[in-house]
């Protein structure tokens, strides 16, 4: 019997060993699990952080857009209405020229001298005066 007492004292020797066992590596698990969990909550901080930024970034550059696209627009416009006021001197200018060629062309200076004496002849001079 004392042989069978030695052997349940070494099985029960044993099983105390594995459980301390356990529960130190149970203990272990969870710190690691603590750590694990703080490193991940940590992380959720950190995303929430950068999608928070990230959203700034978005509505900061949504809003440059649209102040350049602004700009651009009321840029054009003002060429817009400064190529017209140029082409509309250049067609005066033009017309202005065109008159002027007309006036001091051959058929014209004809035109404009009738235009003036009201049809009559200039005078001429008599041969020997």
């Amino acid at each position: 019997m004392e042989m069978d007492n030695q052997i349940n004292a070494a099985i029960l020797e044993r099983l105390e060993k594995v459980v301390d066992s356990l529960q130190d590596n149970s203990i272990q698990m969870g710190k690691l699990l603590a750590v694990h969990n703080e490193k991940l909550d940590t992380q959720d901080r950190v995303d929430a952080i950068l999608f928070e930024k990230l959203d700034r970034l978005s509505a900061d550059l949504n809003r440059e857009t649209a102040a350049i696209k602004k700009g651009c627009e009321r840029d054009i416009r003002l060429i817009d209405e400064r190529l017209r006021v140029l082409e509309k001197k250049m067609w005066s200018i033009a017309g202005a020229l065109a008159v002027i060629s007309v006036l001091i062309s051959p058929i014209g200076s004809r035109v404009v001298g009738n235009m003036l004496t009201d049809g009559e002849p200039p005078a001429r001079m008599a041969p020997g005066n």
